[in-house]
């Protein structure tokens, strides 16, 4: 059964301010969690890392080169496997080039916790809601 998970990958971009950056994601019903927050990322490809997936798919996604993020947690999650990375970011979401999407924004743990569980990608809150819980950027 595991063997038929896939790898994906994530990370926390998250400000000075303690925020963490989500993208929108594009409103097209035929994808899933058409308009729902999300945590950038992507599919681990055949012979690659989860870090070289996320530095790949980030340069693909927001034409951004992130260098080597830190591992947060690896995740068991019913569809897959998630690897979620961070690294400390103040991006200026307007300068952004963003190829998928219709948007992004900064979320606080409160904007978080607020979230609706149906206006955010498939077990993304849990991960969210540990990642300010434990403020690895803070040690």
């Amino acid at each position: 059964m595991n063997e038929s998970k896939h790898e994906g990958v994530s990370i926390l971009f998250v400000s000075d301010n303690e925020e963490v950056l989500l993208f929108l994601r594009d409103n097209i019903p035929s994808i899933p969690f058409p308009g729902c927050w999300d945590v950038p990322g992507g599919h681990v490809e055949e012979g690659e890392t989860p870090e070289d997936c996320i530095v790949r798919e980030m340069e693909e996604e927001i034409e951004i080169n992130i260098g080597k993020p830190a591992l947060f947690k690896k995740t068991d999650l019913n569809d897959r496997t998630e690897y979620t990375f961070w690294k400390k970011a103040d991006f200026n979401i307007d300068d952004i080039n963003l190829h998928e999407g219709q948007g992004m924004k900064w979320f606080s743990e409160e904007d978080a916790k607020n979230l609706p569980e149906d206006k955010i990608y498939l077990g993304f809150k849990p991960i969210i809601l540990e990642f300010f819980k434990e403020k690895p950027f803070n040690k």
